[in-house]
């Protein structure tokens, strides 16, 4: 999910995060749109305590587009950390062992609070692959995800293989250098989103001409490149004049989105629980409730990072990563 102030998702494009590297905004704009997603999504499974989406349709909104995007980002994160921890620790696997340990005990209190999310997965699954995969060629990180991710997809069509294959995507797309060429690239996503449309296409056509009998491979596999169609849409957009409205509407979201998914299930639960609206029963009155937690995150994460470097969740986590207390307040002048 999110990552760190010195890695890619905390400053602006053109602020410096470590050493020789700026950081990329496109990923602050990736994850605040797939975490405004999420929330539209799984609002009403929150109030509701409920962790799957399929016990109770919601709407014509998907309910599977955001967490992709948040496991290929988790996945791209882990990678750019495993170089600073390389430049900056004698023992960087110590500070990958911290961090997702970390992650895991955040992982279990959220789910007291809803047994749908999703980070006490992500700490096991990365414990199980990601950190193993740090002693592997770029190769081999790969080659691995080429095999999981369709495997996740001919296996039911996700849960923790598939965010294992999009894991290790992420970290093989830093690896080979792809992250670091996103910024401004229209050419590339524009191409590849067009083969991601064609491949939705063919995968609903194929899908509808089976009939009931249609195996979950087909509708999993159109779902997943549905969200590829989604990413590379907006890369696109970010190569255009709405890079500033972008940015200016997801990056503040995107630079604290740990901070932002924990506080939004504090906020449905008060919602449901304190104020007694009808969220579960009402997917109106849901959209409405997600729509104003939104904007109230949006107005707080742009007040809160004039002064601080990153978001309060996302700087302990830091300090459990480094077992150091970070700087919170940033520099003026």
């Amino acid at each position: 999910m999110p990552h760190e102030d010195h890695t890619p998702g905390g400053a602006p494009s053109t602020a410096k995060t470590a050493p020789g590297r700026s950081r990329i905004a496109a990923l602050d704009v990736l994850r605040g749109f797939a975490l405004c997603e999420i929330l539209f999504a799984n609002v009403q499974l929150m109030a509701t305590g409920r962790s799957a989406v399929a016990e109770q349709p919601m709407g014509e909104w998907d309910p599977w587009l955001g967490m992709p995007i948040f496991s290929l980002l988790f996945g791209i994160g882990f990678a750019l950390l495993l170089d600073s921890a390389g430049r900056r620790a004698t023992r960087p696997w110590l500070a990958l062992l911290r961090r997702l340990a970390a992650l895991l005990v955040i992982g279990l209190l959220h789910g007291l609070l809803w047994p749908g999310e999703i980070l006490a997965t992500y700490a096991v699954v990365g414990l199980l692959v990601l950190l193993p995969s740090a002693w592997l060629p770029r190769w081999a990180v790969a080659g691995f995800a080429a095999a999981l991710v369709p495997a996740a997809l001919i296996f039911g069509g996700g849960g923790p293989l598939l965010v294992a294959g999009l894991f290790l995507l992420g970290s093989a797309l830093v690896r080979y250098g792809v992250v670091e060429r996103i910024e401004g690239a229209a050419r590339g996503p524009l191409l590849l989103g067009l083969l991601f449309a064609a491949g939705t296409a063919a995968a609903r056509w194929a899908q509808a001409g089976a009939g009931p009998a249609q195996p979950s491979f087909t509708s999993s596999l159109a779902d997943l490149l549905v969200v590829g169609v989604y990413v590379c849409g907006l890369l696109v957009l970010l190569a255009t004049p709405l890079r500033p409205v972008l940015r200016f509407v997801f990056a503040p979201m995107g630079r604290m989105a740990l901070t932002n998914y924990l506080t939004a299930t504090l906020l449905v639960l008060a919602a449901t629980h304190l104020l007694g609206l009808p969220i579960g029963q009402s997917p109106t009155t849901a959209y409405v409730v997600a729509g104003g937690i939104l904007a109230a995150q949006w107005l707080f994460c742009a007040l809160w990072l004039r002064r601080c470097r990153q978001g309060p969740v996302e700087w302990l986590w830091r300090w459990a990563t480094w077992g150091r207390r970070p700087a919170l307040r940033a520099p003026t002048g």
